[in-house]
This record gives structure tokens, sequence and C-alpha cells, in this order.
């Protein structure tokens, strides 16, 4: 484990993610390391989607080249990777043609054999933890760096269906026909990503966040049933561990996209010290929904990116003015990822208007 990384110069992050009100808010964007910056394309033209995560030096580029482009601008890091990492250190195949795709997906409960029995993480995801040190090395203190795994449910998701699915068909049969079977797979699911993010803090991660991307997919019950047991787990074992391997406490963020009705729940029982918004939800309404004790990330719809500047500023100024309205940290972000066809000015606009109207 390297502990002798630079000293951090901007911790607007951390402090928002504690619950501090800060001088203005920190912001950053989900997947601001990727396709609709040129020089990500210019790196993917000759080297493969899954090379660049498993290639430190490669990993470390994509990761620093918006903290180049936006320096000044933009006040966190994320490690570059994928969520489905996970499944391949379990023994799956994912393929990446350009959208994931499980050449072998899980039909039937006693394909769970095919699994492997244990993960070793340090073994299957070294490559991660490896990329996470160089990159905070090579940050040199100018932000602090995100580490992050996807939720068991929606991991689950992708490793029954295949890929990606409008219906989730054949993981919500799994779990309505193999309740028992189902559970038991999340739970083996989210023991390795306590690993795993156990392992990117070791590494040097400062703040983890929990991607379940599909949660809006499942009813109020059916999320509190399947998936929330296993972001429980997540939040309550990684502290432990942290705490008993003497290791600093690391911020979570559970970004549980759709799941807007669960809010309230989550922010008293789940554990997690941020609670991410899609753009469904008005900043007032989720602050009341959560009190004064959680911090909140987000929500700017990501397609205001492409409504021009005027429309960007304007609901910059509109979420700002309500995210500040009421008490508590708040972490400015997109509502759900950045998306390949965004002009980097555009949202180099975005991170502009955000220093302009988050301040107190």
């Amino acid at each position: 484990m390297t502990t002798n990384f630079p000293p951090l110069k901007n911790d607007l992050l951390l402090r928002a993610a504690r619950g501090e009100r800060t001088e203005r808010a920190p912001v950053w964007v989900m997947r601001q390391a990727g396709r609709y910056l040129p020089e990500f394309r210019k790196v993917r033209e000759s080297h493969e989607f899954f090379e660049v995560c498993r290639t430190p030096a490669l990993a470390t580029e994509v990761t620093l080249q918006p903290i180049r482009r936006y320096s000044g601008l933009v006040d966190a890091s994320i490690i570059f990777s994928d969520i489905l990492v996970i499944p391949q250190a379990m023994g799956m195949e994912v393929l990446m043609d350009p959208s994931p795709r499980f050449p072998d997906p899980l039909v039937t409960p006693a394909d769970v054999s095919k699994l492997h029995p244990v993960v070793d993480v340090e073994k299957e995801l070294g490559y991660v933890f490896r990329a996470i040190t160089q990159t905070r090395t090579e940050l040199k203190g100018e932000v602090p760096l995100i580490g992050f795994c996807g939720a068991p449910w929606t991991l689950f998701g992708y490793m029954i269906e295949g890929g990606g699915s409008k219906t989730y068909q054949k993981s919500k049969t799994w779990l309505f026909k193999y309740p028992e079977e189902s559970k038991a797979l999340l739970q083996r699911i989210a023991d390795v990503c306590v690993d795993y993010l156990v392992g990117q803090v070791k590494a040097g991660a400062q703040l983890l966040q929990i991607f379940d991307s599909n949660a809006g997919e499942l009813s109020p019950y059916d999320f509190e049933q399947f998936s929330y047991p296993t972001l429980k787990h997540i939040s309550d074992n990684v502290k432990r561990r942290l705490t008993e391997e003497g290791l600093a406490e690391t911020p979570m963020t559970l970004f549980a996209k759709g799941a807007n009705h669960a809010l309230g729940f989550l922010s008293k029982n789940s554990g997690y010290d941020v609670l991410g918004l899609d753009w469904c939800i008005d900043p007032v309404e989720a602050r009341r929904a959560v009190g004064d004790k959680v911090a909140l990330q987000g929500n700017m719809d990501p397609n205001v990116l492409y409504g021009g500047r005027d429309a960007i500023e304007a609901t910059v100024k509109r979420m700002c003015e309500g995210f500040r309205s009421g008490k508590g940290g708040w972490i400015a972000n997109l509502g759900h990822g950045i998306t390949p066809g965004v002009d980097p000015e555009d949202l180099r606009w975005f991170f502009e208007c955000m220093q302009k109207y988050s301040s107190l």
C-alpha cells in the first residue's frame, strides 16, 4: 500500500461528502473520462476498451485527460474502469463491441456453478489497484480520486441478460422464480464488491461510489427485498474493514438511479454518506426526503448539454438555487453519465456556470 501521495490541494469534494456546506459546490461528471473527449477517442483508435482498463498506464492517462482539459474547473477525478470487471473477475467473459455483451450468460441457477467459487481480487483486479495508485500519484494532489463498482443488482442483470435490456425479463424471472437462489448470487457479488472497494482504498481511492444504474427497474418492494440488503452489506462491511485495517475513513456514495422513492429510507438506513440523484426529482424534494445528515449529488439531465449555452446556464442556475435552499452537503453532477456526442466546450461551460452560481 502506497501512503506517500502528494498532499491534496482541493478537498471540496471530501468536505461536501461529509455533509459540510462548502463555499461552492464541488463538481464532476459521471463518465467524465470517456468518449466525448477527442483525446480519449485517439487512445481508443489503437487500444481495445478492456485493454485500456487493464493497462494501468493507459487507465491513468485517460483518467487524467479531463483533469488536464478542465484544470481549475473540475473538483474530482474518477478512475477509468468499468462496472463489468467484477463479472469478469468472477469468471465470466465480457466483450465490448461497442456495448457490453456476455457470450455465455447465466441462464438458470445451475449456471452459477460456472463462476469462480472464490475470487482473489488482488489477482483478478490488481490492475485497477495499480491504476489507482499511479493515477493518485500523477494527480499531484490537484483533486481527489474516486473509486467505484457496480451494485449487485445491476451486475446481476448484466450477468443474466447477457448485456443491456429494456425489459429485464430474464433477470426478473430469476427474482420471481428463484428468489432464494437470486439472493444467494446477489450476496456473492456483494462480497466481491466489498473486497474490491477495500482494495481500491488501500490503493489510494479517496471516495467510493456504488452505481446501481438499474435500481429503477425494480418496484419499491422488490428494491427493498433484492437490492437494498446487498447495498447495506457493502456499506457496513467496507466501513468495518477499513476501520479494522486502520485505513482512513472514506466517504461512500450510492447512486440508485430511478429509485427516488427510496431516498428517505436510504438516508436513514443504508449507511452511505452521499446519495446520488437522477434528474427526475427536484432538489428541494430530495433534500426534504433525506434531511440534513446525508449529502446529495446531482442532478442535471445530461441531455441539457446538447441544448446550447443559454439552456445550460439557466438549468445550472435553477439547480443551484434548489440545492442551496436547504442545508447539508451538495456535490454537483449530472443525473447520469455524460453521453458521447457532447461538445467538450459545452461541458466546459457547464463547469464555468457551476463555479459562478454555486457559491454561497
